[in-house]
């Protein structure tokens, strides 16, 4: 099954060299192009199949990324990638309220791209790799107030402990060995998380780990 890829980017050569990496893949093919919010979510509203993944920039001229997510989450199945720098942290949280599956810094290696593609469209969100977690740590620096805690009173210690690791960037099975559990147990100690929180994935579960205290940045 073909990956159907769109780019929405304001810098035509940026969505050129994604489209580069993105067709010379056996499994994915680029369907659509943007260059701003409002006609990213024109074309993809529109696109009979629809995208399966979109990596959207956030800062672009009109409408930017975060509405653009927001509209496209409300009409479409289709998941979104946030493309970002760090020094665009400060977008980063609005972006995943907004119903992102996860982001992307723009300089990742192509492998790290290839990688996030297939994880979304398998219907996980992107939070291992190192350039993630590091991320997170730095939206975690910018937050001025830290959000309630009451929003974890619900979980239970080992769903505490699972989100802790989530929010460590491990995966299901990283976090099997470190708690020594089955793989199904894990999922569905995962899925109580996500249920309990009220987040639409581990992206959204994580920054909310960050948001309140419960990981602090590394170093």
């Amino acid at each position: 099954m073909t990956i159907r890829v769109a780019l929405v980017d304001d810098q035509q050569l940026i969505r050129a060299g994604f489209r580069m990496v993105v067709d010379s893949q056996g499994d994915m093919e680029v369907v659509a192009e943007a260059g701003d919010g409002a006609d990213a979510v024109a074309r993809l509203t529109a696109l009979d199949p629809p995208a399966d993944v979109v990596l959207m920039d956030v800062r672009m001229p009109g409408m930017d990324g975060i509405e653009a997510c927001r509209a496209l989450a409300d009409a479409l199945p289709t998941r979104v990638v946030i493309l970002t720098t760090f020094d665009l942290d400060e977008y980063v949280v609005a972006a995943i309220k907004a119903g992102a599956s996860g982001f992307l810094l723009k300089d990742a290696p192509p492998e790290d791209l290839l990688s996030a593609i297939r994880t979304v469209h398998a219907g996980d969100a992107v939070i291992a790799p190192s350039s993630t977690r590091r991320l997170l740590a730095k939206v975690a620096e910018l937050q001025t107030e830290p959000a309630s805690a009451s929003a974890l009173e619900t979980l239970t210690d080992r769903e505490r402990e699972v989100l802790t690791l989530m929010a460590k960037g491990h995966s299901n099975q990283e976090i099997c060995g470190e708690l020594f559990l089955a793989e199904p147990t894990v999922k569905t100690h995962v899925g109580r998380v996500l249920a309990k929180l009220g987040a639409r994935d581990r992206v959204q579960a994580v920054v909310m780990a960050y948001e309140t205290g419960l990981v602090r940045p590394q170093g």
